[in-house]
């Protein structure tokens, strides 16, 4: 008898969310969340109009759209793991060469660039988690990849103000060129340790038998499955449409409106990152134990009151319990979707239709801010667009409870035994 394969006491599937917070760090937290706080900097060096960074921005959201419309396919040809690592060299060597343009026409190319890559890659690494977790695990994975978002945020946070201060006006160029060489590290490490699937290393998915549990079914053909994923898709809209708006223009409130220093205004953003950790991984935990619909509707419920506070001009300790409810719950809705595709297709499905669901909600994302903007020109003030986000808010919390749950698992025919 041949030896049976060793096991190790951690599950590999663990190593892959380690890789996926990685993969999240760069192409988010650093490849798009970073982007506010170099800005500034950048507008003041080359003299770019309030329309040209927000076109800059724009650019990076239409990149991510095309991203995550090809994954798919893309996946499907080539595998999880070659998507990942691609879509992070991008992400690496578009930021690099960010850190040398001057003109407005390439910087924008190429932070399109970037947006393609993160698309690329992000899709392609949430994809995974259908494939190394079953449904009792997937909604923590999906959590604590999504921890790399919030790491992101502190990261650059805390080194751009330091390279600025440092490198005065071409301190913008050093933060593109600090944080592409962190992206091409992230590759390299990501590269080597994604595996496309269990079988490569003879496991299977964790949550199962090996955990002394049973080993989950494959869920049943979905019936209507191109209903489900706009249903789900126009869920993700909301979150999308009203997370951006919150986190484009949280500081630019702060300053202008409530009359807060820089320094006051970075360090709320600062705890917005550290804060957002917990999001995913509890709310992702959550929805393993109390169910998928739950706990987005608590989610939604939480945002919805961290915009209402904003958008009634409420001042003091509200500012920060509005702070304080959305960084709770701003990555619960990601990881409580992807886990959810999982509970509803295939898994060979998962990643062409959180590719879908994630094109969908990118649209979220580029309709918000302009809106945002322009009910701020119209009214003088910002709090009209939280409003909006209120509302939007709301209306994903009622599409959730409208959201079937998938199809019990059939009961298999009982064994007749003739006398």
């Amino acid at each position: 008898m041949p030896a049976a394969p060793r096991r190790s006491p951690l599950h590999y599937a663990w190593v892959i969310v380690f890789a996926g917070v990685l993969t999240l760090f760069s192409c988010l937290g650093l490849g798009r969340l970073a982007l506010g706080m170099l800005l500034p900097s950048m507008s003041r060096g080359l003299a770019l109009g309030y329309t040209e960074m927000g076109l800059i921005s724009t650019g990076n959201f239409v990149g991510y759209l095309a991203g995550v419309l090809a994954c798919g396919r893309l996946v499907r040809s080539f595998g999880a793991r070659r998507i990942i690592v691609a879509g992070l060299l991008l992400v690496s060597g578009s930021m690099l060469l960010l850190s040398t343009l001057s003109r407005f026409p390439a910087l924008l190319t190429c932070y399109f660039v970037t947006g393609l890559g993160s698309g690329l890659a992000n899709v392609a690494m949430m994809g995974l988690i259908a494939h190394w977790f079953t449904a009792r695990r997937r909604g923590r994975a999906a959590g604590l990849m999504i921890c790399g978002n919030g790491l992101g945020i502190m990261l650059s946070g805390l080194l751009i103000p330091w390279l600025n201060a440092v490198h005065g006006p071409s301190g913008w160029r050093e933060g593109w060129l600090a944080l592409g060489s962190l992206v091409f590290a992230a590759a390299l490490v990501t590269g080597f340790l994604v595996r496309n699937n269990p079988l490569t290393l003879q496991l299977k998915p964790l949550g199962g038998s090996e955990e002394g549990g049973r080993e989950s079914s494959p869920p049943p053909p979905c019936r209507s499955p191109g209903r489900l994923i706009a249903h789900l898709g126009v869920i993700y809209l909301t979150f999308g449409f009203t997370y951006i708006i919150y986190a484009t223009f949280l500081v630019t409130t702060l300053v202008k409106e409530l009359g807060y220093s820089e320094t006051e205004a970075g360090r709320a953003w600062f705890w917005v990152g550290l804060l957002s950790l917990l999001s995913g991984t509890v709310f992702g935990t959550l929805s393993d134990r109390i169910g998928r619909r739950v706990s987005m509707i608590m989610a939604f419920s939480c945002q919805t009151a961290a915009y209402l506070l904003l958008g009634c001009s409420l001042t003091g300790g509200w500012i920060y319990a509005s702070i304080v409810l959305f960084s709770l719950v701003v990555w619960s809705i990601p990881s409580i979707i992807t886990a959810t595709i999982g509970d509803y297709l295939p898994r060979e499905n998962v990643t062409s239709a959180f590719g879908t669901i994630t094109f969908i909600f990118g649209i979220g994302q580029v309709c918000g801010p302009p809106l945002a903007g322009l009910l701020a020109d119209a009214s003088g003030s910002f709090s009209s667009s939280y409003l909006l986000a209120a509302a939007m808010a709301a209306s994903g919390g009622v599409l959730t409870l409208l959201l079937r749950p998938p199809a019990a698992q059939p009961l298999p025919e009982p064994v007749r035994i003739r006398p």
